[in-house]
């Protein structure tokens, strides 16, 4: 079984859903510590032909927060805009099936975020199994934590990502317990984007989905 664990992301984009895809296991590193300044709470997409940030308010009650514990800041409404800075970018026709999504009165970050990733999933054609982090029981950090979280579901790979974890791995620890390390290949598909900037690679997967300019199985996310 190959396995791929990442954090939740707000919207993530087309590389994230992309391993997703390829995996026979998706892990969700949702007991480990909440970053800021990270794609936890945030996105990018593109508005009048520039990369545009939509960040989603959150309470810091403490630094020590585990992402499943974080809440989202509910005195500010930033569903309204995010909402609207989508309906401007791609039109109302395109953004309609997340009206309902805005409309619920999330609390806490990560449920907010399993509905985006159901939405993006289902607009995708990707139905690898789910498994939150923190129902495993894992212990540790970085590597340590990675390679206990592919033992306990019982992978005999792991689907190493496009970022930071390439280098600090620890190659002979997974070696030793018999752990294939594969490495994700992802070629980012050149689509037409609304207005006359030169194409931005690296939004949101709404970017794509709501240029409509090619169908989804064209960009064989979906293994």
């Amino acid at each position: 079984m190959l396995v791929a664990i990442h954090q939740p992301h707000y919207l993530p984009w087309l590389g994230y859903l992309h391993r997703m895809a390829q995996a026979d296991l998706f892990i969700l590193l949702d007991h480990v510590q909440f970053e800021r300044g990270n794609y936890q709470n945030r996105t990018q997409i593109r508005v009048n032909g520039a990369p545009h940030w939509l960040t989603v308010p959150v309470l810091q009650r403490s630094q020590k927060e585990r992402i499943a514990e974080k809440m989202i800041d509910t005195r500010q409404d930033w569903a309204a805009t995010h909402c609207e800075t989508l309906r401007r970018a791609y039109g109302g026709m395109a953004t309609a099936p997340l009206r309902a999504v805005y409309q619920t009165p999330w609390e806490r970050l990560v449920d907010l975020n399993a509905a985006m990733l159901h939405f993006l999933r289902a607009a995708l054609g990707i139905h690898t199994p789910l498994v939150n982090s923190s129902e495993l029981g894992a212990q540790g950090a970085k590597s340590e934590l990675v390679l206990n979280l592919c033992k306990a579901v019982g992978a005999q790979g792991l689907l190493v990502g496009l970022g930071g974890s390439r280098q600090y791995l620890d190659r002979e620890a997974f070696a030793r317990a018999g752990i294939e390390l594969v490495f994700q290949e992802f070629k980012h598909p050149v689509y037409p984007q609304r207005g006359p900037a030169p194409f931005t690679a690296g939004l949101s997967a709404v970017d794509f989905l709501f240029n409509q300019t090619i169908r989804p199985e064209e960009l064989r996310i979906a293994a």
